[in-house]
């Protein structure tokens, strides 16, 4: 098969992210069959929470700000308030903290096999 497609992908239920005291959601849309250079796709949805979303990569990920916003911040204290329409790079080793006022949804691509990180 040449292409897959998933209609309305941004508006599939995403599971939980399972963390404490966070409004988070991620799930996978696709995954590559190559297994020396895997990328897999997907949507994060985060909602005002208690606490913020900590994220330490492990992989290379892009990620294309859908809807709504966020306020990213590097290890280093580089913030940034991202808007619909921005595009970010999260290199390996990056801890990021994710937070938003509202809700913020993120396409992301990254070098990464499906269900990882």
């Amino acid at each position: 098969m040449t292409m897959s497609v998933k209609p309305a992908a941004v508006e599939a239920d995403l599971p939980s992210m399972n963390v404490a005291g966070v409004n988070a959601w991620l799930g996978d849309a696709f995954s590559s069959e190559d297994v020396d250079k895997t990328i897999t796709c997907g949507f994060f949805r985060l909602e005002s929470s208690d606490a913020p979303l900590d994220y330490d990569y492990t992989y290379e990920e892009m990620k294309y700000i859908v809807d709504g916003e966020f306020v990213i911040t590097d290890e280093t204290g580089v913030r940034h308030h991202a808007k619909k329409g921005d595009v970010f790079y999260f290199r390996k080793g990056s801890r990021i903290r994710f937070e938003t006022p509202t809700f913020g949804i993120g396409f992301f691509c990254g070098q990464r096999r499906e269900g990882e990180g």
